[in-house]
This record gives structure tokens, sequence and C-alpha cells, in this order.
């Protein structure tokens, strides 16, 4: 099995006419846990959505446990083993909590069963049947990492989830991530939030105007804190 999980080089993506990525390059490791980091508008949503092809259009490479997957459609690209989860968390007004949850398909082997998601997010068991709009925030973030974690996908894509969310929410968060490390889960996260992200992760990528800027290790963060004070004026 590979160490490198996801090796990005030369990447552009567009909306239309408008050029968003201007060549990103970077890795993930197999059970890291990596943050992009960035004022709003810098690519960070962009590209978590080019990884999986959610973009007008896309050129370079974007290789996904050794496979190429620059020119598949976002289903492929699914099946390669890559859960999403977005910043507007897409749960269905119609249905309840546990519908939304099993909504997705399974995309590869090893999957979390209902039970062992509800052993994590025991809100959700007790929510259940609720209506998943009738959720409070929080209770819908949570719904939208767990739906991800039924489908047998180990690399995670996880766009701004504590954004919004009450602090004790956020140290439950917090607390799933460290869990699901510990489970083996590769992790790439967009976040706002510089101390949530700066608890969670293995490595930091700073992006500005669709470009990686720089990219360091957790150990090295001390010694980068005015770099990133500039980067984002935190």
């Amino acid at each position: 099995m590979i160490a490198e999980i996801l090796h990005v080089s030369e990447l552009h993506a567009y909306y239309g006419e408008s050029h968003i990525l201007h060549g990103v390059d970077f890795n993930v490791q197999r059970g890291e846990v990596v943050t992009l980091l960035g004022r709003n508008g810098a690519g960070r949503t962009t590209t978590l959505k080019a990884l999986l092809g959610l973009v007008g259009k896309r050129s370079g490479s974007v290789r996904i446990n050794g496979h190429e997957a620059i020119g598949l459609p976002p289903h492929r690209i699914a099946h390669l083993g890559v859960g999403y989860c977005p910043e507007e968390r897409g749960i269905y007004a119609s249905l309840s909590a546990e519908e939304n949850l099993l909504l997705p398909p399974v995309v590869g082997p090893g999957g979390m069963s209902i039970d062992e998601i509800y052993g994590m997010f025991p809100n959700l068991k007790e929510r259940r049947e609720t209506q998943g709009t009738r959720l409070s925030g929080g209770e819908q973030q949570m719904l939208a990492v767990a739906r991800t974690l039924r489908t047998g996908a180990r690399l995670l894509l996880l766009d701004e989830i504590s954004e919004g969310l009450a602090p004790v929410i956020v140290q439950g968060l917090l607390r799933t991530i460290h869990e699901l490390r510990q489970r083996g889960y590769t992790i790439v996260m967009v976040e706002q939030n510089f101390r949530f992200a700066a608890a969670l992760a293995d490595r930091f990528y700073i992006m500005e105007h669709g470009r990686m800027v720089q990219g360091f290790a957790a150990s090295e963060l001390d010694g980068k804190m005015a770099m990133v004070h500039e980067y984002l004026g935190v």
C-alpha cells in the first residue's frame, strides 16, 4: 500500500472563464490530517472541489491512491475512496436524520456501521427520526460528517466544518477528528478557525490567489506564526 494517498501537481481550475487555481501543488500521506489555510477567496474550497471534478474545467494531475483522477467524472473519483463534506452540508429537508445518513452510496469496503456511527455521534441516534432541517446547526454538521463514514471512503475532504458552531460543538468535532485519525482516516480540511486547525493538523498549506505559497509541519508552527499572521491576519 503506497504511503502517499494524494498527490496534486500543476492543478488549474476554472469556473466558466474565471481562472481560479493557478498550478496548485501539494501531497498528503496516508493517515495525515492536512489543513489548507488562507483568506476567503484564496482558492481553498475550489481546491477541494477540483480534486473531485466539481469545477467547470480543470487540468494538471490529481493522483488518488496511485490512480490518475484528472480525467474522471466525480462519481468515479468517489469510488477511489474519497468522501466530501461541503460547507453547505447538503442535508435534505424532506428526509429524517437517519434517511440522510443512509443516502450516500457505498464506494468502498470498510465503512462504519450505523451502530458505530451512532456510538461516535450519540446525538444523531437520539434525533434519528427528526426531519433533517429541524436538527440544530451542530447536529446537521455532525450528520454531514457522519454520512461520509458509512461509504467506505478513507480520504475525507472537510470544508469549514466548524464554521458558525458553538464552542461546545466545535470541541465535539475536535474529538471526532482525533478519533478518525486514530482509526486511520486521512483528512484534508479547509478551516477558517485557526485554533481548531492548529489543534488537529499534522501539516499546513497556506494558499493565496489560487496558489500554494507555504507548506510546513505542525512541529514548525511556533516558528512560522509571524508568517501565518502575515498571510491570514490571525
